[in-house]
């Protein structure tokens, strides 16, 4: 008797390789090394001389290893505010255990930083004490695999043990969806030319009134983009829904599930709802199914980077963020 197997798809796990990518670039040990790259040594040099016992000092450099691979000082997270996301995922914090306010570790203030990139002046006082408390765990789990050879591989693998779970979180593994991801890579292009900070969630830039404007995950929408008018205050502008399927039959469906967000989005004061989808569909049946969508794009043709749909979604971008037009667009 011939058995059959049926194995379904690694669509998580490839889903799982857009998202690492972009935590290489920004938490992982890559980022660590750019930053470490363009700092002043000496001072960093000076910094972990007084954060980090000469014990463990000599330790690291048994294994020829700069201590900040594993100690974090203020000269590193204030280059680089992201990092202190490395930090935690090496000691293998969630985000919730981390920053929640029931366990106790009283670093909720600062989840700004990981996130998005940001210092805020009520908490820059308080990174030297941070850095302390987080030295002397960083000494406990040095102390505590030192019977291994430490090396950076062993140091890569440990925060990989904790991005793992982080990606298989409800809003996370959301995320992690190829075809959101790609949105947000494209927009990210779009507002390349504005310099603008960029994390695994969250692009900040300045529009031309020079007020921050953030593009970034949401569970549901899948991608918004609001302009901060004061701290803390914002002006929800866009709303997209990225409906990535490709099964033409289902579509209907997804379309009923982006009229639900884009409906509440609308109550949130979105002025503008977007549904990208990589299925064909008929734009005056989708436009019955989803009234609440001002613009439906295809993922296949955004991809592009070219032609008019494309430019449409270009222009309506940069109009919308109020960031300066790049010249290409500006004489267009």
């Amino acid at each position: 008797m011939t058995r059959k197997f049926n194995i379904r798809s690694p669509q998580l796990q490839i889903d799982f390789a857009f998202s690492l990518k972009q935590f290489r670039s920004v938490y992982l040990q890559n980022a660590l090394l750019e930053t470490v790259r363009d700092m002043d040594i000496a001072e960093l040099d000076k910094q972990l001389a007084h954060y980090v016992s000469p014990a463990d000092m000599a330790a690291l450099a048994t294994y020829g290893l700069r201590a900040e691979l594993v100690f974090p000082v203020p000269a590193v997270l204030e280059a680089n505010p992201f990092l202190l996301g490395y930090y935690r995922l090496l000691m293998g914090y969630s985000q919730k255990e981390f920053y929640g306010s029931d366990k106790g570790f009283g670093v909720g203030p600062f989840k700004g930083m990981e996130e998005r990139g940001q210092i805020r002046d009520v908490i820059a006082s308080d990174i030297p004490n941070l850095c302390t408390a987080l030295c002397k765990a960083a000494s406990e789990l040095l102390n505590g695999v030192e019977a291994m050879e430490v090396s950076r591989e062993l140091l890569d693998d440990l925060t990989l043990l904790t991005v793992g779970p982080q990606l298989r979180g409800g809003t996370n593994n959301k995320l992690g969806s190829a075809g959101i991801v790609q949105v947000f890579e494209i927009i990210q292009e779009i507002v390349a030319h504005a310099d603008p900070t960029v994390g695994p969630t969250t692009i900040a830039v300045k529009n031309a009134a020079g007020r921050p404007v953030l593009i970034q995950f949401a569970s549901d929408p899948d991608i918004i983009i609001r302009e901060e008018m004061a701290p803390e205050k914002y002006r929800n502008v866009v709303a997209i829904e990225v409906k990535s399927g490709t099964d033409v039959s289902n579509i209907h469906n997804r379309l009923g599930e982006a009229e639900k967000s884009h409906q509440k989005a609308r109550k949130e004061g979105y002025t503008e709802c977007w549904t990208v989808v990589n299925a064909r569909v008929d734009r005056d049946k989708a436009n019955t199914q989803s009234p609440s969508t001002n613009q439906f794009y295809s993922l296949g043709e955004l991809s592009l980077r070219d032609g008019q749909v494309y430019d449409d979604f270009r222009h309506r971008i940069i109009a919308l963020t109020g960031v300066s037009a790049p010249p290409t667009i500006a004489s267009t």
